[in-house]
């Protein structure tokens, strides 16, 4: 994207592949959070593990974005939903170009998408782009 190359690892979000997540953060210059908006049932997981981040001091630097995926689906969290059930409401830095040394957090924004529509991940990832 531009002059940036992003390396990707997916990590999973089953119980296995979430025990070995902390060895990639040395590493990291940034997370991609994915979560599956139209699964209510397992939000209570999700949050667990996305608070576990915020909190991680190995990865206190980096920039979060949380990809809403499968806006497409009748069942589908909207926005604000999802941003509420997250815990993330009042919590995010925006989603305009806001420079870095203004903050007083780290960058952490929500972004809706529907990966198989190629729909609203680009727009997640510009705004990863501007921290990195």
């Amino acid at each position: 994207m531009g002059k940036l190359t992003f390396t990707a690892f997916d990590l999973g979000g089953h119980d296995q592949a979430r025990r070995v997540w902390n060895q990639y953060f040395p590493a990291v210059d940034s997370v991609v959070f994915v979560v599956d908006a139209a699964d209510r049932k397992v939000m209570s997981k999700v949050v667990y593990e996305l608070d576990k981040l915020l909190n991680d001091e190995q990865i206190s630097h980096c920039p979060i974005l949380v990809l809403g995926n499968k806006k497409d689906r009748l069942d589908a969290m909207g926005e604000d939903e999802l941003r509420y059930s997250l815990g993330l409401h009042g919590r995010t830095t925006g989603k305009d170009k806001v420079p870095r040394e203004t903050l007083m957090t780290r960058p952490i924004e929500l972004f809706m998408a529907s990966v198989v529509r190629g729909e609203g991940y680009g727009e997640g990832f510009r705004w990863l782009a501007q921290y990195l």
